[in-house]
């Protein structure tokens, strides 16, 4: 079943060259990647999970389009990680009336016997592109990784990436740090509050964020040609 709803606002903030900041608000999921929901058949429109959106491609190897729990499996072996069939909760959004954009995918990873393996912090861009990061957390849920994938074409590659990403209960608090020479001209946060899931609930969501992937994406992309307009200097994609 759904584990829970989150209704949460995203901030950034930029402090190099220019300082500028902006919020919005938005509504995650986090499932259970063996327990995906299963909706009223007039509400799966509004909330899909498919492996195309993260990972992929899919594996031919199992002889089907595969699952996203099967593409994380694949990519963890990649790596010498082994869950062993331990439970992954994945926080994301949820492809919406096809469309569907997630800045950043969050999965905490469990061995059998319920502790914490790894995290990976999916993320992806505008230009349909995406990289995950495979991440030891301490108990606070802090980690630290390279920059290793280009995001904005306001921010220069290199650098390293400060996390906060612990699971969550009640309450939601995800935060992320870039560090470049000494200076930290980015920081992102995600803070929000669980909610009960039912059709009701999420019917109100609807309501009240309509088309709520689309808005994200649009928005994301408002702010950059704002900070064109102000005449930021551009990362071409080409320098990666």
């Amino acid at each position: 079943m759904v584990t829970a709803l989150y209704e949460a606002e995203v901030s950034h903030t930029r402090r190099e060259r220019i300082d500028r900041s902006f919020r919005h608000k938005v509504y995650l999921w986090l499932v259970d990647l063996d327990r995906l929901p299963r909706l009223p058949w007039w509400l799966r429109p509004f909330a899909r999970f498919e492996a195309r959106d993260h990972f992929g491609p899919h594996d031919p190897a199992v002889g089907r389009t595969a699952t996203i729990r099967e593409n994380l499996d694949r990519w963890l072996a990649e790596r010498g990680v082994d869950l062993a069939g331990g439970r992954v909760l994945m926080l994301a959004n949820a492809r919406l009336l096809g469309h569907v954009f997630n800045p950043l995918s969050v999965f905490w990873c469990h061995r059998p016997d319920g502790t914490l393996a790894c995290v990976v912090a999916e993320v992806h861009n505008t230009y349909g592109e995406r990289h995950p990061y495979l991440l030891e957390t301490d108990e606070a849920g802090r980690a630290e990784t390279d920059k290793a994938f280009y995001v904005s074409p306001f921010l220069d590659m290199g650098g390293r990436y400060l996390l906060r990403l612990p699971e969550p209960d009640e309450k939601l608090s995800v935060t992320i740090a870039l560090r470049q020479d000494g200076k930290t001209p980015f920081t992102a946060g995600l803070h929000g509050v669980r909610r009960t899931v039912s059709p009701a609930s999420l019917t109100r969501l609807l309501v009240r964020r309509p088309l709520m992937t689309l808005r994200v994406s649009t928005l994301i992309r408002i702010h950059g040609i704002a900070l064109w307009l102000r005449r930021l200097p551009i990362t071409p994609r080409s320098n990666r």
